[in-house]
């Protein structure tokens, strides 16, 4: 497909999706996820150029870069912020261990609560990775229903019900959409970008994501180090409090390359330890 023809199903799919937006949630219509990225925005305006109702609301985390509060602030005024009831540290603290690739209670805690019992629309892409080209246009939070929306249509009143007031129903509109496309659309309608992507920044979410390498989480060390020193007191913390049964996490600087590595705890420490060891021998 063109550009021009994923605008228009895109378009499409928000204005036949708005009639159980609306019956779910009249006042507001949508609950639209948005980040301040250029995905999350694309998804805004499109929703603006089809004319459908929705709200939209930014989850923030603790540990938001500075430059993409501003730049929401500034562009997009109407967008609700939405503090955590505590920062992601302290959530650490309480669950005894820090977000990782296979553990990612982050999202599950800051990001994937909000917007229960609505229509909720999100800015994923299948080329974006080997887990979202899985993903369906439409589909129930807790993947019971995942489809196109002439699929839902036929199960609608049957799964509507099933949602109740407690899970919701996700509809991604640029699902099929390029990183390209997005980036076309973005220039094509003149809409300014948060800075950090000139910067060289590819994604601009959460700091020190447990979902980016290493190359990036040292960088963003670097660019944010109040980050990087806030997550080593936490660490500091949990091997007080949480990690006593851990020898070999005792060190925080050391624990936290560790967890910057991406690596599995055992293939960190054959890597790094085992290593210094031998050079230490040597």
């Amino acid at each position: 497909m063109t550009l021009d023809e994923k605008i228009e199903y895109s378009i499409n799919l928000l204005r036949k999706s708005e009639e159980m937006a609306l019956r779910m949630d009249p006042e507001n219509g949508f609950y639209l996820a948005f980040s301040g990225g250029k995905d999350s925005q694309a998804l805004y305006h499109l929703a603006v150029q089809g004319g459908v109702k929705f709200k939209a609301h930014m989850n923030l985390t603790s540990v938001d870069p500075p430059e993409v509060i501003r730049f929401v602030k500034k562009n997009y005024p109407d967008v609700e912020l939405i503090k955590p009831r505590m920062s992601i540290y302290e959530m650490a603290k309480k669950k005894g261990c820090l977000p990782t690739r296979l553990v990612r209670w982050c999202c599950e805690e800051f990001k994937e609560m909000s917007g229960a019992g609505k229509v909720t629309l999100i800015g994923i892409r299948k080329s974006e990775s080997t887990n979202r080209k899985k993903r369906n246009e439409i589909e129930t939070g807790d993947r019971k229903f995942s489809g196109t929306f002439d699929q839902w249509s036929e199960h609608q009143e049957k799964m509507v019900t099933c949602v109740g007031g407690k899970d919701k129903i996700l509809v991604s509109p640029i699902l099929y959409w390029t990183e390209k496309d997005v980036w076309d659309y973005l220039k094509r309608m003149h809409i300014p970008y948060c800075e950090l992507y000139d910067k060289g920044y590819k994604r601009i979410g959460c700091i020190m994501c447990p979902m980016s390498n290493y190359k990036q989480n040292v960088r963003e060390m670097k660019d944010f180090p109040h980050v990087g020193k806030n997550w080593r007191k936490t660490i500091e913390w949990l091997i007080e409090n949480k990690w006593k049964d851990k020898p070999l996490l005792q060190d925080p600087d050391m624990a936290l390359k560790w967890w910057i590595s991406k690596k599995s705890f055992k293939e960190f420490y054959a890597d790094e330890v085992m290593q210094q060891k031998l050079e230490f021998k040597d």
